[in-house]
């Protein structure tokens, strides 16, 4: 059985694309575009990996993740944090709220889907 993937991203373009290089390389692909929905998704569907924009309507990316980190069914949840904010701080705050990895946008192919097989494989950090 393949693993499930939830990726957040509130940008269509960046979307569609997420959605077809995952599905491409074998995966199951759950989707939300926003916060909200997003954290709902990951406590129901229960996904294999979770892919975060930090910029999002409703909830944000960092604070999906630290609430992720306090429920004890989710709180070893390989965690991608990939945004377009990409200063040291976000760097930091990613890290400080529970995230495995965060990446900046524009994220080359390569690097996501080695990222994506290292957590799957259960590594905690790449």
């Amino acid at each position: 059985m393949s693993s499930k993937i939830l990726y957040v991203e509130d940008d269509p373009s960046f979307s569609r694309y997420l959605g077809f290089l995952l599905e491409k390389e074998g995966y199951q692909v759950i989707s939300a575009n926003n916060g909200l929905t997003g954290f709902r998704k990951a406590q129901e569907e229960k996904p294999d990996l979770l892919i975060l924009d930090v910029m999002l309507p409703g909830l944000d990316g960092f604070t999906i993740c630290h609430r992720l980190r306090t429920e004890l069914k989710l709180i070893d949840l390989p965690i991608i944090i990939l945004s377009a904010k990409g200063q040291d701080a976000d760097r930091a705050e990613a890290m400080r709220v529970g995230a495995n990895v965060f990446l900046s946008k524009p994220v080359e192919r390569e690097v996501l889907l080695n990222t994506i097989k290292s957590l799957l494989a259960g590594k905690n950090r790449v």
